[in-house]
């Protein structure tokens, strides 16, 4: 558990505790859980998991990454990668500590990135609130995730205010469209929204798309290049960030030439498997790597702010 990490979305990986439970098609790839199961030695996942909280030691990096921005003039930015804030299963007292934590290291940015955000208000309010140098996300691979996740993401993000709310659509496992979301339904009467853009309600600040990689027996499910283009042309147009983190271990056939084994969609588009490296993460040879403000939202308008 290194100090630098090869996310491209984040300065830092740190977690206050380790383990998790698989609840979505998100999970079956984990790369945390492989991790932990091959390198690490110890097995952690699943709903009877420790949740072994990391050492003294370990948790001091914080107040050092803390010291190191400050002297900078900058913020770092932290997200807990192998584990899940909102974990049902998680010591509630861990989480308390570790939100203290958090507001004792200013300088710090921490990504709260979750499969299950319709825990955090309950939860974050039982940790003595949200810290103003938190940033809330949530996990969506697919449009029926995206209407649960998402709505369930602004919701908090109305409640807790925090420096902004963000998506990762990573693995993405089937076309999602933000601007359609299933907010509710009741009977025959459904509310749709368009969470890039409302700004007289809460909306989504940061999206990041990425294809699957493998993890030991798990092998990567191919994603559809125009899945991400739809999302990357959606954000555009929104003013929203994007950030492609990566193609995973396929790509469009006409982003990389070579040998490998070929996938076809029902759209007539084609993958080829090449490997996480030389899939690499361009969409039509292009990098982007959008990243939003961090300030807090006291300091800048939701609707006005710039990507």
């Amino acid at each position: 558990m290194a100090e630098e990490t090869g996310i491209s979305w984040c300065d830092r990986t740190w977690s206050p505790w380790i383990g998790c439970t698989k609840i979505s098609p998100a999970c079956d790839g984990c790369y945390a859980a492989h991790l932990m199961d091959t390198r690490l030695g110890r097995v952690e996942w699943g709903p009877h998991g420790e949740r072994s909280r990391t050492s003294e030691s370990y948790w001091r990096q914080l107040a050092k990454w803390d010291r190191e921005a400050k002297a900078a003039g900058r913020t770092i930015s932290v997200f807990p990668s192998l584990c899940d804030p909102w974990d049902n299963a998680a010591d509630p007292g861990i989480r308390r500590e570790w939100f203290a934590v958090m507001r004792e290291t200013p300088h710090l940015l921490h990504l709260l990135l979750s499969k299950r955000p319709q825990n955090a208000v309950a939860m974050a309010e039982a940790a003595g609130g949200l810290p103003e140098n938190a940033a809330l996300g949530a996990t969506c691979e697919n449009q029926e995730v995206a209407n649960r996740n998402v709505r369930h993401l602004l919701d908090a993000a109305r409640d807790l205010r925090p420096a902004f709310s963000f998506v990762s659509a990573e693995p993405l496992l089937g076309p999602i469209d933000f601007t359609r979301i299933v907010y509710s339904m009741a009977g025959d009467f459904t509310v749709v929204r368009d969470a890039l853009k409302d700004c007289d309600v809460e909306r989504i600040d940061w999206v990041i798309t990425g294809g699957e990689t493998d993890q030991g027996g798990h092998k990567a499910r191919p994603t559809n290049p125009q899945w991400f283009r739809d999302i990357r042309d959606a954000c555009a147009a929104a003013g929203v960030p994007y950030h492609h983190k990566q193609n995973g271990e396929w790509v469009s056939v006409s982003e990389v030439e070579g040998p490998g084994e070929i996938h076809e969609f029902d759209d007539g588009r084609c993958v080829r498997r090449t490997g996480k490296r030389k899939a690499g993460r361009t969409i039509n040879g292009v990098e982007h790597n959008g990243m939003p403000s961090s300030v807090p939202p006291t300091l800048a308008s939701r609707c006005g702010r710039e990507g």
